[in-house]
């Protein structure tokens, strides 16, 4: 599943590898992203990637979020079971990049 949608001048591209993510999922990376932009406010786009390793039994969920910014693009990316606990971990591993700009 793939999909894009423009928050607030920052486009999001969601890439869910052989799963379909719910809205809850997407209202979760809308406000990580919003967050972000309290700290940076000149992301251009974020790429969020999703995949569900169902032959995995453990850490089966991975999150990985770049950011478009001028310079390098910061880049953060966490495993676990729960996709809303990855998002807030990502988010907060980009928070602290974000914050040495």
């Amino acid at each position: 599943m793939e999909y894009s949608e423009n928050l607030t001048g920052i486009k999001i591209n969601v890439q869910a590898v052989d799963i379909t993510i719910g809205d809850e999922v997407k209202d979760t990376i809308r406000k990580s992203i919003s967050r972000l932009t309290r700290f940076y406010d000149r992301i251009e786009w974020a790429d969020v990637y999703l995949e569900d390793k169902k032959e995995k039994t453990t850490e089966q969920k991975q999150v990985s979020i770049r950011l478009g910014v001028p310079g390098n693009d910061p880049f953060a990316s966490d495993y676990g079971d729960n996709f809303h606990a990855l998002l807030t971990s990502v988010e907060e591993k980009l928070q602290r990049q974000l914050e040495k700009l």
